[in-house]
């Protein structure tokens, strides 16, 4: 994988927290720092994409007939299975 080098415009505020948590040991410089928030948006991001679509799929499939409890017991079932 290539890399592009970035020029980038931070507060001192922002330049002082990001030294904070290399000196922590978090990170080893600004450049691993940026590369990880970059990455845990684009899961976020991957994340809010599902949930819109599965909202969308609830919404498309239209009304259901099933009562509350009938809903919930389905709903636990489903996450019984998947806890295996």
């Amino acid at each position: 994988m290539g890399t592009i080098r970035k020029t980038i415009t931070l507060t001192d505020k922002q330049d002082q927290w990001i030294k904070t948590q290399i000196a922590a040991g978090e990170f080893t410089n600004d450049s691993e720092y940026i590369r990880d928030l970059v990455r845990r948006d684009q899961e976020q991001n991957a994340q809010y994409m599902a949930l819109k679509q599965a909202i969308q799929e609830g919404l498309d499939s239209g009304v259901s007939n099933k009562t509350i409890s009938e809903i919930w017991e389905e709903a636990e079932q489903r996450s019984k299975n998947r806890r295996g």
